[in-house]
C-alpha cells in the first residue's frame, strides 16, 4: 500500500525529529526533513510530497516566501500546506493563509493535534471528488467554479484555493446555515475534534476580497455561516 509522503520543513532538528517520529509511528506516513527554504523548494521539485509542514522561520528563504513560490508552480499549486507559526505571529498567519496555506498550527503545539490535522488532510485528498456546484450568477457576484473564475461587478477576483473551495461549498448550500464543524469537515477534511480558527480567518478574507458581494456571506451567531442568494 502506498504511504503518503510528508515533507517537514523545519530548521530545529529536535522538533522536526519529533514530528517525523509521530507521523511515521504506526506506518501511517513516510516523512522527510529539510532545514531551509531553498532545500524545501528543491525537495518538492525532485519528488513532490503529498503534504508539506512548513515552519515560517527558516534560513535562506522564510516560510512565507516558500509558500508564495510553491503556489506559483504548477507542480505544487494544489499541494496541501500546514504552517507552523509562533503564537505572536498573527500577521504572519494571515499572510500565510492569503498566500495559499491550508491551515496553521501555533508553537508550542500538540503533536497529537498536528498528527490529526495531517491525517485529515491526507484522508480528504484521497477521497473521490463529491458533486459540487459548477456556477453561480448573482446581481454582483459571478462564479464559474469549473473554470476557476470569480468576478464581482465584472472585475476578476483572485482567491486562494481554500477561499475558492469555501465559497463553492457555501454557494452549494446557499440560503442554509452551515456550521463551522461542517465547513471543517467538508472543506478542510477535519473532524470536529480538531480546533482551528482557519474557518473564521478564511471567511473574513473571502468577504474582504468579494467587496460588496461579501455581504452575501452572513454570520449566524452561535451556528455558523450562510450564503444568501
Amino acid at each position: 500500500m502506498h504511504k503518503p509522503r510528508v515533507l517537514i520543513v523545519e530548521d530545529e532538528q529536535d522538533i522536526a525529529g519529533l514530528i517525523k517520529h509521530t507521523l511515521e509511528r504506526g506506518g501511517g506516513a513516510d516523512a522527510e526533513i529539510v532545514g531551509s527554504g531553498d532545500a524545501a523548494l528543491k525537495a518538492v521539485a525532485a519528488r513532490p510530497p503529498d503534504l508539506v509542514i512548513l515552519d515560517l522561520n527558516l534560513p535562506v528563504l522564510n516560510g512565507l516566501e516558500v509558500c508564495r513560490i510553491l503556489r506559483s508552480r504548477s507542480d505544487a499549486r494544489h499541494m496541501p500546506i500546514i504552517m507552523l507559526t509562533a503564537k505572536t505571529g498573527e500577521a504572519d498567519r494571515v499572510q500565510g493563509l492569503e498566500l495559499g496555506a491550508d491551515d496553521y498550527v501555533t508553537k508550542p503545539f500538540s503533536l497529537r493535534e498536528l498528527s490529526a490535522r495531517v491525517r485529515a488532510v491526507l484522508r480528504r485528498s484521497a477521497k473521490p471528488d463529491e458533486p459540487q456546484a459548477m456556477a453561480y450568477a448573482g446581481t454582483r457576484l459571478n462564479a464559474d467554479f469549473d473554470a476557476v473564475a470569480v468576478a464581482v461587478d465584472g472585475a476578476s477576483i483572485r482567491l486562494t484555493r481554500r477561499e475558492f473551495e469555501l465559497l463553492r461549498y457555501l454557494v452549494q448550500n446557499k440560503n442554509r446555515v452551515v456550521s463551522r464543524d461542517k465547513l471543517l469537515e467538508r472543506v478542510w477534511g477535519y473532524d470536529r475534534l480538531v480546533e482551528t480558527r482557519s474557518v473564521d480567518v478564511h471567511v473574513g478574507r473571502l468577504r474582504s476580497k468579494l467587496g460588496g458581494a461579501g455581504r452575501q456571506i452572513e454570520t449566524v451567531v452561535g451556528l455558523g455561516y450562510r450564503f444568501i442568494d
